[in-house]
């Protein structure tokens, strides 16, 4: 007969089987993005098989640019029985809203690099003052 806790992996062993390193499961854990399922009599943390499926769940929304904080949120979601896929296609729609700024931020400051290093001297002449005349206009 199998006891409930050869059903159960220690964290070693979900580590090793998840690719997900020990420090970051006790982290995911003190967020509450997973929960171990009890301890051994040598207090060693036990989880659930399907544990590895929400650390691969983590890891691809961490991978899609969702923050631990958004991923905290769907996983909420889903831990009241519901599905979080609105919820979630939602913070990726504002993820590329925001990835559409930085871009946008981004060229307008490579648009002013390259107007700066147009009229850069490579020897300009001391001024009083100036630390950098190529700067300091």
């Amino acid at each position: 007969m199998l006891s409930l806790e050869s059903s159960l992996l220690k964290i070693g062993e979900l580590s090793a089987r998840s690719g997900v390193p020990i420090k970051t499961i006790r982290y995911y854990e003190d967020l509450g993005l997973i929960t171990n399922a009890g301890r051994t009599e040598g207090q060693f943390r036990l989880f659930h098989l399907e544990t590895i499926n929400r650390l691969s769940f983590i890891k691809q929304l961490q991978g899609l640019g969702l923050s631990l904080q958004e991923i905290g949120e769907c996983l909420v979601i889903y831990d009241a029985g519901q599905l979080p896929c609105g919820d979630i296609q939602d913070k990726l729609k504002k993820h590329v809203e925001e990835i559409d700024r930085q871009v946008a931020d981004l060229l307008k400051l490579r648009q002013e690099l390259t107007r700066v290093l147009a009229k850069w001297q490579t020897a300009p002449f001391p001024e009083s003052g100036k630390i950098c005349p190529n700067l300091q206009t």
